[in-house]
């Protein structure tokens, strides 16, 4: 492993009335590492929980600790950015559904297959952890999944697809649990199981709904009361 650069920003002098200002910004090679270090502690905080070792991230992630720690000041700031980056892809994955084929139920399932090849499951002992749970950037990554899955099943309902007695809450529930594995079962070696528990799941919510559901529909402000 080479030498890491001292600084992880350039500066462009650009004109400004009336003056000039400079403006900073990451260069290239630093956005690259911050990329592959969030890579490593989700792959990480998967197989061994948040509190895996940081000098152990930095290894995987090909970069030396001090790199881990001029992007990432803490632990709670990297498993933030976890989480952050986890909700944002899946949210992502729901969004080039539905501007490609415009059928709300694909999107719909694009976005669950996609959270459990996330690891969404991992999420909620890191969000249940000591952390600010009201971070600015968490909220917004948060805002942003929830509204897109909600447009989906809106969009779902409305079409005829998706049965009218289940809410986000509902769907998020289902994923976290079905890619999980079983107690005693190895993390990783249950994957092959994953994505068709998660289709026979999606199958039950196509409308038109062959049985009654106990209960109401679950939505996320039931779950953030728990």
């Amino acid at each position: 492993m080479g030498p890491e650069p001292e600084e992880d920003t350039v500066t462009a002098t650009t004109t400004a009335q009336p003056a000039q200002r400079k403006v900073t910004r990451p260069r290239a090679d630093a956005l690259r590492n911050r990329e592959r270090i969030v890579t490593a502690a989700r792959e990480m905080f998967t197989e061994y929980g948040p509190d895996v070792p940081l000098d152990e991230i930095a290894r995987r992630a090909g970069v030396g600790n001090a790199t881990v720690y001029r992007n990432f000041p803490d632990r709670d700031a990297l498993v933030r950015e976890v989480v952050c980056s986890v909700m944002d892809r899946t949210a992502e994955a729901a969004e080039q559904a539905l501007a490609e084929h415009g059928d709300a139920f694909e999107a719909l399932e694009r976005f669950v297959h996609t959270s459990a090849d996330e690891r969404v499951s991992a999420l909620c002992p890191m969000v249940s952890s000591t952390f600010d749970k009201n971070h600015p950037d968490l909220e917004a990554a948060r805002e942003r999944c929830e509204q897109i899955i909600e447009e989906v099943m809106d969009r779902a309902r409305s079409a005829g697809q998706l049965r009218p007695d289940v809410g986000v809450g509902d769907l998020m529930v289902a994923v976290a649990q079905l890619s999980r594995p079983p107690a005693g079962m190895d993390c990783l070696g249950g994957d092959r199981f994953v994505h068709r528990h998660l289709q026979l799941f999606l199958d039950g919510l196509r409308a038109p709904a062959r049985s009654v559901l106990p209960g109401a529909a679950a939505t996320m402000e039931d779950l953030r009361r728990q």
